[in-house]
């Protein structure tokens, strides 16, 4: 990712947050062969605007969409593992060859100022 991917990435991070929205973060862990991305390329799916940044694009970003959107439900985060070896039943020359593990997290919106200090949760402190 370039500065300017990350910049946005966090931009649009940061409003859906301010604006009480709940998404996901997905970030590629490992990968293994020839991959589109490389290790540390993220993407925020955000339901209300969509997305920001990418995994790879086609058909592997959109399985990582699908566990996104489980993760955000569920609150439970995942790793999805994206194979994108040749399949010798398609007709598409753009198969990478490689496989990539992303893993796809949720992002709580942000709370009221404070709501998360350890002195207010603690009555003695």
């Amino acid at each position: 990712m370039t500065h300017q991917d990350d910049q946005a990435l966090v931009s649009a991070l940061t409003q859906a947050r301010e604006a009480g929205r709940v998404c996901a973060l997905a970030t590629i862990v490992s990968t293994r062969g020839s991959t589109p991305r490389k290790v540390g390329a993220r993407m925020l799916v955000d339901p209300a605007t969509g997305l920001v940044g990418t995994v790879g694009g086609g058909c592997g970003e959109a399985e990582v969409i699908q566990s996104a959107n489980r993760v955000m439900q569920t609150g439970s985060p995942e790793r999805v593992r994206v194979d994108l070896t040749e399949d010798f039943t398609t007709w598409s020359a753009a198969v990478c060859g490689g496989v990539m593990d992303v893993f796809v997290e949720r992002v709580e919106p942000a709370g009221p100022a404070g709501s998360a200090s350890a002195s207010e949760d603690d009555p003695n402190g």
